[in-house]
């Protein structure tokens, strides 16, 4: 019985944070892609700086959801509390 409910648990806190982080690089992708277009707009010939750094941004924005990805597979296979 405690093997299922900590299993139980894992599995609705995996869900919980892949949401949390598909969310969370959903919003912060489209805030920097929404700057970017901003910036060009108002300053044209900044094309390749903006562009270099929306891409560095847009990066690790990713590289924060792949992270959420590894501790969210860390609980379901790695934990210690489910033998």
């Amino acid at each position: 019985m405690e093997h299922s409910v900590m299993v139980a648990a894992a599995m609705i806190g995996v869900g919980i944070i892949m949401g949390l982080a598909a969310v969370g690089a959903a919003l912060g992708d489209a805030l920097v892609t929404s700057k970017f277009i901003e910036g060009l707009t108002r300053q044209p010939e900044a094309k390749n700086a903006l562009f270099t750094n929306t891409l560095i941004s847009v990066g690790l924005i990713e590289a924060m959801c792949i992270i959420a990805t590894v501790i969210a597979l860390i609980i379901l296979y790695a934990n210690p509390l489910i033998k």
